[in-house]
């Protein structure tokens, strides 16, 4: 039985290099490549693939996301996030999201096609290493809100800038920064958007 495969990832030489191995895979079939995060549910819809392969970051939406739209609209489809930010707080959001597997990019190219098999077998495949990172690291801090401040603050936005597209006042965006900032341990905002995103909290 073969098992049909598709790659989302944004570097066009990433997603051939993965699809160039898993093709050396008698019973493994890439079915359909993207490379925007907004792109997946549409292929998997039009292609109908046992494994859908995300990355993490993506253009348009993030795999994360991603992953989960896939789950809702086509539970029969395992995702398994292949990504090279392996941040416990991604582990974490991906298998709240539905994933069955998730490795980074770095893993050799038999254990892959091996993971693939398992996710479509109906069991989960998690990186070792990062499981317990994740267990150490624990839930982010953050609440809702204060994640989506950050997120808007990434770019350096002014306050201003971040009220207006939150639709929030200003002074309540400085108490979601403020309180980001002590949570984190971070000097700044800078800083505590550093930290968030190293632990996979954004």
């Amino acid at each position: 039985m073969t098992i049909r495969i598709l790659l989302a990832d944004d570097q066009a030489l990433v997603r051939g290099a993965l699809s160039a191995l898993l093709a050396l895979e008698p019973d493994l079939e890439v079915v359909a490549e993207v490379g925007r995060g907004d792109e997946v549910l549409a292929a998997v819809l039009e292609h109908r693939p046992d494994v859908a392969l995300l990355d993490v970051e993506m253009p348009g939406l993030d795999g994360i996301a991603a992953a989960a739209l896939v789950r809702e609209r086509c539970p029969e489809v395992q995702v398994l996030i292949v990504t090279t930010f392996g941040r416990p707080g991604f582990l974490r959001r991906s298998l709240q999201a539905g994933v069955s597997g998730f490795v980074v990019k770095d893993t050799p190219a038999a254990e892959l096609a091996d993971a693939v098999r398992r996710v479509h077998a109906g069991l989960r495949v998690v990186d070792p290493a990062l499981a317990t990172d994740s267990l150490i690291a624990g839930e982010s801090p953050l609440t809702a809100r204060e994640t989506e401040v950050l997120q808007a603050a990434q770019d350096g936005s002014s306050v201003a800038a971040i009220a207006g597209k939150l639709f929030l006042s200003e002074g309540t965006v400085r108490n979601h920064l403020s309180a980001a900032i002590g949570k984190t341990g971070a000097g700044n905002r800078a800083e505590a958007v550093l930290i968030a995103t190293e632990n996979g909290w954004l």
